[in-house]
């Protein structure tokens, strides 16, 4: 005869594997939302690093204020860590735009350079009901020496 103390374990055995199936989905969908977010996270902090490396180039000088060439070299070094930009080498189509102008500042008339860089998010973990990429628009604009 079986013990009854043996019974009750394998059961609680039983409930506990249960739980895990029931449970495995909720905790698969977590990982990757928060695996997401924080590769978003990165696109919008590294997106507004390029445009301010970008700005800092193009307000060095007059000449400079319009170079959207320049500073789309400035903006690629700056976003070279993103994987869908390997060998992306100009800023005009998606996933990177880039664009540069001279402008002058509404609030003092000073001349000034706005850099403009949009950065697209490749596909990553598809999630129903989430859009699985991410446009990020960041423009700075700066005083030219």
């Amino acid at each position: 005869m079986q013990n009854p103390g043996t019974r009750r374990e394998a059961r609680r055995r039983g409930h506990a594997a249960l739980e895990l199936a029931l449970l495995s989905p909720w905790i698969f969908f977590l990982f990757a939302g928060t695996l997401d977010m924080g590769f978003y996270a990165y696109a919008l902090i590294s997106t507004q690093n390029a445009a301010r490396v970008a700005v800092e180039y193009t307000s060095k000088a007059p000449g400079t204020s319009a170079d959207s060439d320049g500073a789309c070299r400035y903006a690629l070094a700056e976003l070279s860590g993103m994987g869908n930009l390997r060998g992306v080498t100009t800023c005009g189509a998606t996933p990177l735009i880039v664009t540069a102008q001279k402008i002058t500042a509404d609030f003092d008339g000073v001349t000034a350079s706005a850099v403009t860089v949009t950065y697209r998010t490749p596909m990553l973990i598809p999630i129903p009901g989430l859009p699985g990429q991410l446009t990020v628009k960041r423009t700075v604009q700066m005083r030219t020496l």
